[in-house]
């Protein structure tokens, strides 16, 4: 595969800070802004290999992976370089809290965009269905089958029409909430996922 300037990792400036570049992780799905750490050529290199987000730590001048005293690894998703090649932008699927004060952003849980909490959404029901736990209205969704939830969405479908028409601005956003959920169970249970729409919609929207 042909390095775009994104990804070409000869590019790096390592001199410009004496070994070590700052490195921001950022959600894949999402695009929260998780934290900021720094890595040398050995962090980045060791990322890569063990698909694990790895730092150089300052403080306690070696290698040091996320989680690898919590748990709560980052898993790597993607790297890509600013346009000086003196920055990382590391973009990491999150096992658990990223800060040790137990937020998803060690800027605090705050920061996640308008939109993040779907991608939130998209995981937590991934998590439903591949984990089933019991009294889970999710769980009882997926064990209905397809065609009980398809009605779901149908039911929610028409129910969000008819709000828009003759209800308030209150009603309307919760029947839309309920589709949205509703619509995200049915895309799980076809191996399907709220990012996959995303896709398609961007590819709509690039090709004009």
């Amino acid at each position: 595969m042909t390095n775009t300037p994104a990804t070409d990792f000869s590019r790096l400036d390592w001199a410009k800070g004496d070994g070590l570049l700052p490195a921001i992780v950022q959600h894949w799905l999402s695009g929260e802004v998780l934290m900021l750490g720094y890595m040398n050529a050995e962090a980045l290199a060791q990322t890569q290999a063990s698909g694990k987000v790895t730092f150089y730590s300052r403080s306690k001048q070696r290698l040091w992976s996320k989680g690898e005293s919590s748990g709560h690894v980052l898993v790597l998703k993607g790297v890509r370089i600013d346009c000086d090649a003196d920055t990382l932008l590391v973009q990491a699927e999150p096992h658990g809290p990223t800060c040790h004060l137990g937020t998803s952003s060690c800027f605090g849980d705050a920061v996640q965009p308008p939109f993040g909490f779907l991608a939130e959404l998209d995981a937590l029901v991934a998590q439903r269905h591949a984990e089933r736990p019991e009294g889970s209205y999710t769980t009882s969704l997926f064990d209905s089958g397809i065609r009980r939830i398809a009605q779901k969405v149908g039911e929610e479908g028409v129910e969000t029409a008819l709000a828009a028409v003759v209800q308030g601005d209150e009603e309307l956003l919760g029947e839309a909430a309920d589709l949205v959920f509703h619509l995200t169970v049915a895309l799980r249970a076809r191996g399907l996922s709220l990012a996959d729409v995303a896709e398609v919609l961007a590819g709509r929207h690039r090709g004009g």
